[in-house]
C-alpha cells in the first residue's frame, strides 16, 4: 500500500514530510508563508508558543529545515506576512502580535515595534491612588474605595487596581509601596490580526495592517509609518478577523466576536454595517469568493453571504480543531480546509465534502499555498508538536458530488419558475383592491364553521353520542374492539373510569342493532363497580345471519340504572363477513 494511499486522502496527496517530534506549538492565525529572501521560494514562518510560560519564538523553515528562530517576549496572538513598501527588492516583512504590541522583522531582523496607544482611566481611581501617595489613606481604605469604584463606575479600572484588589492584607502594604510613586497605566492586547491592500490588488501589493483589540476596537495601520489610519468600534471583543478590498477603495471586516456573534464592518462606517448570530460559538472563519464558511462548536460548518444571509449548513462527525483556506488560482479551485478533533481533515466546496485526510494525531494549525517552489502544498502541525508537509498530486480532481449522507445535491438546484402570466396578475391586482374585503369574507365564513362546530359538539354532549361522558358524576371513556373474520365476530369494549377518586357503580351496557343482519349472545349486560384508572374489557359475541354480503352499525350505550338517557354511546363500524357458519 502506498504512503499516500495509506493516508486514508484518496491518493490525491504526496506525503514529502512529516516529523513527529518538530516541537511546533501553534494555531492557524500564526502561520504563514512568503518569500523571506527574494529567490523565488516560499519559507513556512511559524509564531511557536512554547509551553505557553516560556519558549515563545519567531520560527522560519526552509523545506524540511529550520532555518532561523527568534525568541518572542510574549505569546503571539497572530502572525502575517506584508509588503511595507514598493523598494526592491520585493521582500515581505514579517509582522507577529504580542500583547499591546506588534513586532515587525524585515530581513529576518527586529525592524520595529508598534504599540497600542493607552485607554482612558478612570478619574476616580486616580484620584485614590494619589491620595495613597499623599499618605491619606491606608491600603485598607483603599481597597474599599476601589472596590466602591468597581462597582458604579463606566470605565473599567486598571490592572495594577485589579491585581491589588485581589490581594490578601498582608500583601496589600508591600504592593502599594512598590507601585504607588508610578503613572497608572491602563493598556488593552491585540487579539487578532490582519492584512488590508492599500491601494493595489496585486499580489505583492503595499498592504496595511488590521488589528482586533481586547477593548473591542478594530485598527488599520499605516504600513511605513504606523499610525493608525482608521478605527472602528464592534460591540464585543473580536477573536477571529477575515479582510478583504482595498483601504483607498472598498473593504470589509468580517470580524468574529466572543458574544457568539460576526459583526461586518465597511470603509464608510465605523460601526458594523451587518450582525450575523450564531446558535453557538465560532471556531473558525475562511472566506470563500464572496461568501464565508463559519464552523461553529456545534459541530457544524455553516456558509453565509456578505450581508449575513445564511446559505446552508452541514453537520460534522467530529468538534472543529482548525479550519483554513485552499486557493488554487491555476485551476480556478476555492474550498475549505477543516480539521477535525478525530484525527482528520475534510475539504469542504459548500456543503459538499470532496476529501478525508486521516492524521496521526490532532491537527492544531492548517496552511495551504506555496513552499519552496510547489504551489499546492499543504503544511498541518499537530498537537503533539509535529509538522506534516503534503503536496496535491498535479493530477488530482476533486468531484462536486457530495460523499457526505443526506438529501441528493439536486435538491439544492433552484427550480425553474414559469413567468407570470396575465390571469396571475389580475388576480393580484384583485387581492391588492379587495384585500379588505377579501378578508373580511373569510372571517365570516371560518366563525360560521366555528360556530356549527361548537353547535354539532354541543348536541352530541347533550345527547351522549360521544364515546367519553360529559358527565362530571360518572366520567366514562370507552372503546371497542372487533375481532374475527365472521360470521361469528368477537366484540370487546374497554371501560374505563377517568375519576380522580371515586368510584361508579349501577352500570349497565345495551346493544341496538338489526336484528336482521345480527344476533348476539347477550344484548344486555351488567358492568360490576368501576374503580378509578383501570381499564375493565367487556366482551359479547356477534354472529352475522345474513349471506348477502353486507355489514351495518352496532350501537353501544352505557346506561345508568333509573335513567332513560344513555352516558355515552359508541357507534361500531362492523366489518363485512366472509361467509355463514357450517351447521
Amino acid at each position: 500500500m502506498s504512503s499516500a494511499e495509506s493516508s486514508g486522502d484518496g491518493g490525491k496527496w504526496l506525503d514529502a514530510h512529516y516529523d513527529p517530534v518538530a516541537g511546533i506549538y501553534t494555531f492557524s492565525s500564526c502561520v504563514d508563508l512568503a518569500d523571506l529572501s527574494g529567490d523565488g521560494e516560499n519559507r513556512l514562518v511559524v509564531g511557536d508558543l512554547g509551553s505557553g510560560s516560556s519558549g515563545m519564538k519567531l520560527k522560519v523553515y526552509r523545506g524540511t529545515a529550520l532555518m532561523s528562530e527568534s525568541t518572542l517576549l510574549d505569546l503571539p496572538a497572530g502572525l502575517v506576512a506584508f509588503f511595507m513598501d514598493l523598494h526592491e527588492p520585493r521582500i515581505p516583512a514579517v509582522a507577529v502580535a504580542s500583547g499591546p504590541c506588534i513586532y515587525v522583522y524585515k530581513n529576518l531582523r527586529p525592524y520595529f515595534k508598534f504599540t497600542l496607544p493607552g485607554l482612558e482611566i478612570n478619574t476616580l481611581e486616580q484620584d485614590v491612588w494619589q491620595q495613597v501617595k499623599e499618605g491619606q489613606i491606608n491600603p485598607l481604605t483603599l481597597k474599599e474605595m476601589l472596590e466602591s469604584i468597581r462597582k458604579k463606575a463606566d470605565v473599567p479600572l486598571s490592572v495594577r487596581s485589579l491585581s491589588f484588589l485581589s490581594l490578601e492584607p498582608h500583601e496589600m502594604d508591600e504592593f502599594v509601596e512598590l507601585l504607588k510613586h508610578q503613572p497608572i497605566k491602563r493598556q488593552t492586547v491585540i487579539t487578532c490580526i490582519g492584512t488590508l491592500k492599500k491601494n493595489m490588488a496585486d499580489e505583492d501589493g503595499v498592504s496595511c495592517l488590521v488589528i482586533g483589540t481586547e477593548s473591542g476596537e478594530v485598527f488599520v495601520l499605516d504600513p511605513e509609518a504606523f499610525i493608525i489610519l482608521s478605527k472602528m468600534t464592534l460591540p464585543a471583543v473580536p477573536t477571529i478577523m477575515d479582510v478583504t478590498g482595498q483601504f483607498d477603495v472598498e473593504f470589509r471586516i468580517t470580524a468574529v466576536c466572543r458574544n457568539g456573534n460576526i459583526y461586518i464592518l465597511r470603509r464608510e462606517s465605523d460601526k458594523p454595517k451587518y450582525c450575523i448570530e450564531l446558535s453557538s460559538h465560532a471556531v473558525g472563519l475562511v472566506r470563500v469568493g464572496k461568501n464565508v464558511v463559519v464552523g461553529c462548536t456545534d459541530e457544524t460548518l455553516q456558509g453565509f453571504t456578505q450581508k449575513g444571509k445564511k446559505l446552508w449548513k452541514t453537520v460534522l462527525a467530529a468538534p472543529i480543531v482548525t479550519m483554513a483556506s485552499m486557493d488554487l488560482p491555476t485551476r480556478g479551485f476555492q474550498a475549505v480546509l477543516v480539521g477535525l478533533a478525530n484525527c482528520e481533515v475534510q475539504l469542504y466546496r459548500d456543503k459538499n465534502l470532496l476529501s478525508t485526510i486521516k492524521t496521526p494525531d490532532v491537527v492544531t494549525s492548517i496552511c495551504f499555498g506555496r513552499y519552496g517552489r510547489e504551489d499546492g502544498t499543504l503544511i498541518m502541525t499537530t498537537k503533539g508538536g509535529g509538522l506534516m508537509v503534503k503536496i496535491l498530486k498535479r493530477t488530482a480532481s476533486f468531484d462536486d458530488r457530495d460523499s457526505a449522507p443526506g438529501p441528493p445535491l439536486a435538491q439544492s438546484i433552484r427550480l425553474n419558475v414559469p413567468k407570470k402570466t396575465k390571469l396571475y396578475v389580475d388576480q393580484t391586482l384583485r387581492e391588492r383592491e379587495s384585500g379588505l374585503a377579501m378578508h373580511r369574507a373569510f372571517q365570516m365564513d371560518l366563525s360560521r364553521l366555528r360556530l356549527a362546530a361548537a353547535k354539532a359538539y354541543v348536541k352530541a354532549l347533550e345527547s351522549s353520542l360521544t364515546p367519553m361522558s360529559a358527565s362530571l358524576a360518572e366520567p366514562l371513556k370507552m372503546n371497542a374492539v372487533v375481532q374475527g373474520l365472521g360470521p361469528s365476530f368477537k366484540l370487546t369494549l374497554n371501560v374505563q373510569n377517568t375519576a380522580a377518586c371515586r368510584p361508579v357503580t349501577n352500570l349497565a351496557i345495551s346493544f341496538l342493532y338489526d336484528e336482521s343482519l345480527y344476533r348476539m349472545r347477550n344484548p344486555y349486560m351488567r358492568i360490576p363497580l368501576l374503580v378509578p384508572g383501570l381499564i375493565y374489557p367487556v366482551e359479547t359475541f356477534v354472529e352475522c345471519t345474513s349471506d348477502k354480503g353486507i355489514s351495518d352499525v352496532i350501537k353501544v350505550f352505557v346506561l345508568h340504572e333509573g335513567r332513560s338517557s344513555p352516558l355515552l354511546t359508541a357507534h361500531i363500524n362492523m366489518p363485512v363477513s366472509e361467509g355463514l357458519t357450517l351447521n
